[in-house]
């Protein structure tokens, strides 16, 4: 794979982010990958890193902070870069200047882009008290996320954060650890006397910024018998050594110097509460030494109460001080917090989460396959299907009953059927369920779907027939004649279809919804950005009710024209076969693609032509229904309106279906 890596900051400035960018080089590089930095220039720059090839961009140091670098390139730029490069996926390290221009490139380029949110710059911006900056500095967070193919963050507490902001596609990837540079034989006596002689060490490592909170450390830096030791430098530090007389800074360390002084502190404190992760603590739980931390952000994945070291209530120093001297206060409690730190870092090397990135780049691709195919983007997005499908697994459900309209009905789906009958999606997917149902009890299925029918008729009947029926699984395809309408309101539709998702639910049925969706046609562009904003809110209507989806956005040859019938606006056989074994695997049906493979070679489609053209046979009796106030399904009934019998085993499905 061919990785392009656009880092906000690199060397010689080291930090959090730079050195994940370092290690991500080096494996991606020994993994046989094919790497590019794109990256700030500052005066003393290294070039070439790990056999990267490195651009760098000329930058301005900030000036508050003048390590910190910052690059105004255009995104045109980056773009001749990238498409000189011809990654497979651009890999943007905790963007927001450099990395938002080469987002805009990468799009232009039609290029799958990976952030990585590793700065919590909305919490800095108001540590710093910019109340006006924060607000800006979140909108521009939320659009720099939002327009990523995928977003990558380290923390629980991180993917909490970004949903907060609307952001979606979010997925956790935490940092590695050296665990052969961080480890407990680097404790050295002589260290240690050399730096507090006869007493016990309490470490910090980190930059000394006000948005660190390395104040909060005067909670600990009087616990008689104990030294407090602040390893790191930055705009702090004077005022931090005025506020903690006793303490002992020790200014930078990097290599084996921090890994020596880290083994040997008998405890770590961690106090800034706007962590995305905490790469120090991983570092000093490596090293089997126990860690008092604040129980939000990173922290909490990283640390394990009463395990392997200590959450503290965030903002209460008494309960930090009380945290320290337990551990302090107790060597055996001290010892086996130590040799639990160790071993819960075992699994966590970089090079098991450099595998782990490149499992997210591929994602990514297959993401940007599907966007690429939308009519219009939408709040929250659809997933890749291995992301939505849950794990195959025997059948629990008898009894399924099919909600919706014409497309569930089936219309112009006569494969195999007497005239005036219709066989669609779901009497397919019913049969594909029967075929995987466990035990030898038959297989009940109700189709209640009728052509024409609205949002409105599942408040008003079907979802009541429904539960009439004590179904265990529900199929809801609903809406699209209502997003077609005039003056339709996707925001409001999906609230009332979420109504009748929860009364099912509440029922103890299990629902699967699937989202409307419409032929790659042009006209059918006028009501995209409709359908869009309803399946956005599907999508969280899943999510929330813990229901099932089928999200069609996710199969974009479900539009390709070849699946339509001739009145363009129904599917023939072959796009209800393909939403049926679709349907099958959002459901977790053992071998739902095999079985649907065997129904396709053993019966063709049997679709005739229509002799009679579109204007004659469907335009005109639709203008004529349309003039008189009718619609098509006016007087019809649902075609299965009680149950019939699937034997398991699928060998009566034919007649009865």
């Amino acid at each position: 794979m061919r990785v392009a890596l656009v880092a906000e900051s690199f060397l010689p400035h080291m930090n959090g982010v730079t050195g994940s960018v370092l290690h991500v080089l080096r494996h991606l590089g020994e993994a046989g990958h094919e790497t590019l930095v794109i990256a700030p220039k500052a005066p003393d720059t290294i070039g070439a890193v790990d056999a990267a090839r490195t651009e760098l961009l000329r930058s301005v140091p900030m000036p508050s902070h003048p390590q910190v670098r910052l690059v105004f390139a255009r995104a045109a730029r980056i773009a001749g870069i990238l498409r000189d490069f011809q990654p497979d996926v651009v890999h943007l390290a905790s963007p927001f200047v450099l990395g938002w221009q080469a987002l805009v490139a990468a799009d232009g380029l039609r290029l799958p882009s990976v952030a990585i949110y590793q700065t919590d710059v909305v919490a800095y911006a108001r540590k710093y008290g910019l109340p006006k900056a924060t607000a800006l500095v979140e909108g521009h967070v939320t659009r720099l996320h939002r327009r990523a193919t995928s977003t990558l963050a380290p923390s629980t507490a991180s993917i909490a954060q970004l949903n907060e902001l609307g952001v979606d596609r979010v997925r956790m990837w935490g940092r590695g650890v050296d665990a052969e540079r961080f480890a407990p034989e680097r404790r050295s006596d002589l260290w240690r006397a050399r730096t507090a002689p006869g007493e016990q060490l309490i470490g910090y490592v980190g930059r000394l910024a006000p948005e660190k909170q390395v104040e909060d450390l005067r909670a600990v830096a009087d616990i008689p018998g104990t030294r407090l030791v602040v390893v790191g430098d930055g705009p702090s530090r004077a005022q931090l050594e005025r506020e903690l007389p006793r303490a002992i800074f020790l200014g930078h360390l990097g290599g084996d110097d921090l890994a020596r002084a880290v083994a040997s502190f008998d405890v770590f404190v961690h106090p800034g509460e706007s962590e995305t992760f905490g790469q120090t603590i991983q570092e000093a739980l490596a090293s089997g030494v126990p860690v008092v931390a604040t129980g939000c952000g990173g922290p909490v994945d990283l640390v394990h109460s009463s395990l392997d070291g200590w959450l503290y209530r965030p903002g209460d120093l008494g309960d930090l001080r009380a945290r320290v001297e337990d551990l302090v206060g107790d060597d055996a409690k001290r010892r086996a917090f130590s040799r639990a730190a160790r071993e819960g870092v075992r699994e966590r090397t970089w090079s098991a989460l450099v595998g782990r990135l490149v499992q997210h780049y591929d994602e990514a691709r297959d993401l940007r396959r599907i966007d690429d195919a939308l009519f219009v983007r939408a709040a929250i997005r659809p997933e890749t299907v291995a992301r939505t499908a849950p794990a195959p697994h025997p059948i629990a459900w008898h009894r399924y009953v099919a909600l919706g309209d014409s497309i569930t009905e089936g219309l112009c789906d006569t494969s195999r059927m007497p005239a005036g009958m219709y066989r669609g999606w779901a009497d397919r997917l019913a049969m594909l369920l029967a075929h995987g149902s466990a035990g030898a009890a038959p297989f009940r299925f109700a189709n209640l779907a009728v052509r024409s029918r609205r949002v409105r008729d599942l408040e008003t009947d079907q979802v009541t027939r429904a539960l009439g029926l004590r179904p265990d699984l529900v199929s809801i395809l609903m809406g699209a004649n209502d997003l077609v309408g005039h003056g339709a309101d996707p925001l409001a539709l999906a609230a009332r279809l979420e109504a009748q998702v929860r009364r099912l639910r509440d029922a103890g049925v299990d629902v699967l919804l699937v989202t409307p969706f419409l032929p790659r046609r042009r006209a059918a562009r006028l009501f995209a950005r409709r359908f869009a904003v309803y399946a956005s809110e599907l999508r969280r209507i899943a999510r929330d009710t813990g229901s099932m989806l089928l999200d069609t956005e996710a199969h974009p040859a479900l539009g390709d024209l070849d699946m339509w019938a001739d009145d363009k606006v129904h599917m023939r056989s072959r796009g209800h076969r393909f939403l049926a074994y679709r349907a099958a695997e959002a459901l977790g049906v053992p071998d739902a693609e095999a079985l649907g493979g065997l129904d396709a070679a053993l019966h063709a489609d049997d679709d005739a032509p229509d002799p009679h053209g579109w204007l004659r046979r469907h335009a005109l009796p639709w203008i004529w229904r349309r003039l008189h106030g009718c619609t098509a399904g006016d007087g019809l009934s649902a075609k299965h309106d009680d149950y019939v019998d699937l034997p398991v085993g699928g060998d009566g499905v034919r007649g009865r279906v």
